[in-house]
């Protein structure tokens, strides 16, 4: 059976939908980074999603390739995250979509090296005739953070991003959003199939103590 980073991972994708602290290690990432409304039809978010994928699905059935990546084994393609911000707004403005600016990203196994990054990017690019030079590999360390399962609307989200930050001040920490550590989401549905009252997202936040 394929290896699912949702179930074997459950304390980073699968937290409660009430406030949790969390320490989240150094992971690598396939990552994409732009700027715009995410809902915009033919928009630059749902091209980076595409240019993800093909990259995610070309490292995963690279065990049908003559390329092979040393450790690999089946497992399942996590799911799609996303950092966001806007400049020189506090928080997020849901009402101006068209000023956030995010990093799209994909978790990697462990298991896939630099190189074997840029094999799957050079043998995307021979197959499906298509740039994917905007994907890059990506480490991120998130550190000690407030996490919660969100279920509903994105635009829903300050209810709960709310009662995150109140959980952490009863803990003794506060947010410590900034230009290197951002607002994160995890997407647990494909808002294609699943309506916007079942939505379920997590929301991290980083934090520090006060």
């Amino acid at each position: 059976m394929a290896f699912d980073y949702k179930k074997e991972y459950k304390e980073f994708y699968m937290p409660k939908n009430k406030p949790e602290i969390v320490t989240v290690p150094p992971m690598n990432y396939l990552a994409v980074r732009g700027k715009g409304d995410p809902n915009e039809e033919d928009g630059e978010y749902k091209k980076a999603i595409e240019l993800l994928y093909g990259i995610a699905y070309t490292i995963k059935m690279s065990k049908r390739s003559d390329h092979r990546i040393e450790g690999y084994f089946d497992y399942v393609v996590p799911p799609l995250e996303g950092f966001w911000w806007q400049d020189g707004i506090e928080g997020v403005d849901y009402a101006h979509k068209d000023a956030f600016s995010w990093i799209s990203v994909i978790r990697l196994p462990d298991f896939v090296t630099k190189a074997d990054f840029d094999w799957a990017v050079s043998e995307a690019e021979k197959k499906k005739k298509t740039d994917f030079s905007k994907v890059e590999f990506m480490t991120y360390d998130e550190g000690t953070c407030v996490q919660c399962m969100h279920i509903g609307p994105y635009d829903d989200e300050p209810v709960t991003v709310a009662k995150m930050d109140a959980y952490a001040e009863t803990k003794g920490y506060i947010n410590d959003i900034n230009e290197k550590r951002m607002h994160h989401e995890i997407y647990l549905s494909d808002a294609r199939k699943v309506s916007p009252d079942k939505l379920k997202t997590v929301i991290r936040h980083p934090i520090r103590r006060k």
